[in-house]
């Protein structure tokens, strides 16, 4: 049997895009001939994942994992909804998800962990599925938190169980029990889910995204003619409203639509007589940011027609 060496697996990467351990089964069936590897990769479908990577993934899953004190959420792409609903990539994400757990949220790092089950890291088992569904797929983004008295999770738009479309975690640190703190914390994970808030507190918000608001702020409000110290009085009003519109302590709580979140908290840790802290959360909605290829059907069609 041919000896394979890791300069023939490298370029036979290099000319199909599949994983490194589909390479290596592929010229050991071919005696090394690489061109001859290209078709065996082609007649299993596995060399076509590279010819998918430029089609935009905007569609997928986000999943969670937790566990004492921790959690973790991540995006796994793919190009349509119909995807999301494939058991293989549905399993897929969801062991992500508890990889992200185990071994930190560096998504260059994940790539190179072992996937579950089988003799390829996390990249090679995404070409693999690439090429087995038939879609281009991407892991985007992933979120660990740790060091919490108690992490809670909620799905919004939940698929099955762990996974859907909208992930959140909440952390929370406080010396009472868990079972006392749990509906609070899903409600919470609720609201910042209908929310998207910004920032934790106002002392957490990006500095650049205040001064651009306040600036804003300002020139509406010398639009308006009025006095300098009106004016002030007018900016530091709307930069309160700003304020409960996008920092999460100062929202009010969609539950009740009528208190305040640091009051919420408030009220819990005066009813349990415990200290309740709200110490953070983390958001990731599928797709976001990214930009979307609008197909116009028709034109697509009467371009072949003309070709």
């Amino acid at each position: 049997m041919t000896n394979v060496s890791a300069q023939m697996v490298k370029t036979l990467r290099e000319k199909t895009g599949a994983g490194m351990m589909d390479c290596k089964k592929a010229l050991g069936e071919t005696n090394g001939n690489i061109e001859e590897a290209v078709d065996w990769l082609r007649k299993k479908g596995l060399s076509a994942a590279a010819k998918k990577a430029d089609r935009v993934a905007a569609e997928g899953l986000v999943a969670f994992a937790v566990k004492e004190g921790a959690g973790a959420l991540i995006e796994v792409n793919a190009e349509t909804d119909f995807v999301s609903r494939n058991e293989v990539f549905q399993s897929f994400a969801s062991t992500l998800a508890s990889l992200v757990l185990e071994h930190g949220d560096d998504i260059d790092a994940l790539k190179n962990i072992s996937y579950p089950g089988t003799e390829r890291n996390v990249e090679e088992q995404l070409t693999h599925n690439i090429a087995t569904i038939g879609e281009n797929m991407a892991i985007r983004r992933a979120v660990r938190v740790e060091g919490a008295d108690l992490v809670v999770p909620y799905m919004h738009n939940s698929i099955a169980g762990s996974l859907g479309k909208i992930g959140v975690l909440i952390s929370i640190k406080s010396d009472a029990e868990v079972s006392e703190l749990e509906m609070l914390g899903k409600q919470l994970a609720m609201h910042v889910a209908a929310t998207a808030p910004q920032a934790l507190s106002v002392a957490e918000l990006d500095p650049t995204s205040v001064e651009r608001e306040k600036n804003v702020l300002t020139e509406q409000a010398k639009a308006s003619g009025r006095p300098e110290e009106i004016i002030g009085k007018m900016v530091d009003g709307r930069l309160k409203k700003f304020y409960q519109e996008v920092v999460l302590l100062e929202q009010t709580f969609v539950i009740d639509n009528e208190t305040k979140i640091s009051a919420v908290i408030e009220k819990k840790a005066k009813e349990l007589g415990k200290q309740v802290e709200l110490t953070g959360f983390h958001r990731i909605s599928l797709g976001e940011g990214i930009e979307k290829n609008e197909a116009d059907f028709a034109s697509e069609v009467a371009a072949t027609l003309g070709s």
